[in-house]
């Protein structure tokens, strides 16, 4: 089986146009990492001091780091494993279960990884946002030490407005976003270019012997200094996940002709800089600049990291939404931003938890230094996720020979395990914030995806067959009421249980019943041709189950008024929707322990209301109640 193919292969102003937003979108994260990372390289934590030949050394692990991870792991191989079209840890995972292919014991492993993974973009959706628009503004204390106690409360009132117009989507300001991330690039660019033209020697870091002496030379510094180096690569989940909204061409295209090429000169000029300057190793990416372009600079310095931090948060509206749809998290309330781009999401939960967890970690850090030591742990982990699925995928799927498999990933996973293990001492010291934060968002997604499967085996094994109803109806006729009643029915095995309660204490049935079940497909979209399954029951009743993708909006009303049933109106004043709304008990069985149970129940009630998630009018809703233990 051969990869899936991009539908449309972009050309001209098209491609143009793709590449510039992607440069903004996708290179946001990855684009503002000069800003932090050789001053990072250098922090005294390492105990590497700046001499020329360590600053060659850094240099040339920044260098290989982009070209191995970025360019080769990435831009040529993982973006291959795309799930009709879109990309990211969850999309993969969904790959690893083929139906075809069915996976057990360690198959089960990796899909829970895969989940970790996902769970672990959120304490970086945290995270970047903190770290790049305080570092942004910390370039003010270059400019003047007066600003000095201003730095938090700028970084504050930054980070409170730019999740306050979460609500207004990015559709409108998203068309600005490619023509400031390239002036960003172009002046990273400029910026380095001068020094590397002044000092062209620095250009030796090119040479991968330059880390290897670096390593023979520090030994344990080195290894350190590996964890910070780690900054130049942290876009590269995120370049993936972004994969379904630009395809790979212009991602790979933007990265080739724009992006790598700018952060390079940046950052050689950055090193050149401070081998000519060691003092300069406190600040090297403002002190690039001239004093004159100071100010300015800090201003679009702070504008790139807040595109930067957009392109998180709108990533983790997208992951959450994904996983409601595929059943891993409870409903939430979501709202769609643009009328013509689907993934144009915002959920209200999701960006007040980000607001306050991203100004708690400003507050509570109280420099981009000290955060940097929260930063890379989840994104490491995450990409050693990757690269295993990518393997699984590439084996089970693409049909790949085992052999040249296995060296592949024998030499990607030395890589990531490098940038894994030289992250770990950082745990004490931030990076055990999101891992907490992964780990509880995990415990949450399996506790509600454990609980929903056995609601439903608790409902399959209590439900009455079809069969049987429907001859019982047949020979015990209730009174037929006209109209249409749509039974929302989560576990269609055999009959609804809000259908029995209705006619249990009401005595009578309406002149067409359609029991609708919507299934989320594990991939983003599903073609309209294969959308409905329609079974005719007899004495007027159909089940119908509607296939959306995981990327999809689902609007029952306007679901159905597409829907091919025979002789069935959906007049919307004529239609009427009976749900069944579960009180969970929890019992304690070795199913699932008690306190899962708790935790279920809580995420059951507090869940967003069938009514609006599925946007069904609700003068037409009629609810039942029913008890349910797990």
């Amino acid at each position: 089986m051969a990869e899936a193919a991009t539908p449309s292969v972009p050309e001209g102003r098209r491609l143009l146009s793709l590449c510039l937003s992607a440069s903004g979108i996708v290179y946001g994260d990855i684009g503002t990492s000069p800003i932090y990372a050789i001053r990072e390289c250098f922090h005294v934590f390492h105990g590497v001091e700046p001499s020329p030949a360590a600053v060659l050394g850094v240099l040339s692990l920044i260098f290989w780091s982009l070209v191995l991870v970025i360019s080769i792991k990435y831009l040529f191989l993982v973006m291959r494993a795309d799930n009709h079209g879109e990309g990211g840890i969850i999309a993969l995972t969904a790959l690893v279960s083929l139906p075809s292919r069915p996976v057990r014991g360690a198959g089960r492993l990796l899909i829970l990884a895969g989940l970790f993974g996902a769970a672990l973009l959120y304490g970086d959706s945290m995270i970047t946002p903190a770290i790049s628009v305080l570092s942004a503004v910390e370039g003010l204390r270059v400019a003047t030490p007066v600003v000095e106690p201003f730095v938090l409360p700028i970084t504050v009132l930054i980070l409170l407005g730019l999740f306050g117009v979460q609500s207004h989507g990015t559709a409108r300001v998203g068309a600005v976003f490619g023509p400031i991330m390239l002036l960003w690039f172009l002046t990273l660019a400029a910026l380095g270019a001068r020094e590397v033209i002044q000092h062209p020697g620095v250009l030796v870091a090119l040479d991968p012997r330059q880390a290897v002496r670096f390593f023979a030379e520090h030994r344990a510094g080195a290894f350190l200094v590996l964890g910070a180096v780690f900054l130049v690569v942290t876009g590269g989940e995120a370049l993936y996940a972004d994969m379904g909204h630009f395809g790979r061409r212009p991602i790979r295209l933007t990265w080739f002709g724009l992006v790598l090429p700018a952060l390079l000169i940046n950052y050689f000029g950055q090193g050149a800089l401070i081998i000519q300057h060691p003092a300069a190793v406190a600040q090297p990416f403002f002190l690039l600049a001239p004093s004159w372009a100071l100010y300015p600079l800090v201003a679009l310095t702070t504008a790139a990291t807040v595109i930067a931090s957009q392109a998180v948060i709108s990533g983790a509206f997208s992951l959450t939404r994904q996983a409601v749809l595929l059943g891993y998290l409870p409903r939430l309330r979501i709202e769609h931003t643009s009328a013509r781009q689907i993934g144009q999401v915002y959920l209200p939960a999701v960006n007040r938890l980000l607001m306050v967890c991203c100004i708690g970690l400003v507050v509570a850090f109280g420099s981009s230094s000290n955060l940097a030591g929260a930063y890379g742990m989840a994104v490491t982990t995450d990409m050693v996720f990757t690269t295993i699925l990518f393997g699984v995928v590439a084996w089970r799927a693409w049909g790949w020979n085992p052999v040249l498999l296995l060296l592949l990933l024998s030499g990607l996973l030395c890589v990531d395990l490098a940038f894994w293990t030289a992250n770990l001492p950082k745990i004490p010291h931030g990076g055990w914030f999101p891992l907490l934060v992964a780990a509880a968002v995990f415990t949450a997604m399996t506790t509600w995806k454990t609980g929903r499967d056995l609601l439903t085996l608790r409902m399959k094994n209590r439900a009455v067959p079809i069969e049987l109803f429907v001859a019982d109806i047949r020979a015990h006729a209730p009174i037929r009421v006209p109209g249409t009643a749509v039974y929302m029915d989560s576990h269609p095995h055999g009959t609804p249980p809000a259908l029995l309660h209705n006619l249990k204490h009401n005595h009578v049935l309406h002149e067409r019943v359609v029991f609708l079940t919507i299934q989320v497909e594990e991939i983003p979209s599903v073609p309209e041709v294969r959308r409905f399954e329609v079974s005719d029951l007899g004495e007027g009743m159909h089940r119908l189950r509607v296939h959306v993708g995981f990327t999809e909006d689902v609007d029952v009303p306007a679901l159905l008024a597409r829907c091919p049933i025979q002789d069935v109106s959906f007049d919307p004043m004529r239609t009427s929707y009976f749900l069944g709304r579960e009180r969970v008990i929890a019992t304690g069985t070795r199913d699932m322990g008690r306190w899962r149970q708790k935790l279920f129940s809580w995420m059951a009630r507090n869940a967003r209301g069938v009514t609006p998630y599925f946007h069904l009018p609700h003068n037409r809703v009629v609810e039942l109640g029913m008890q349910l233990e797990i």
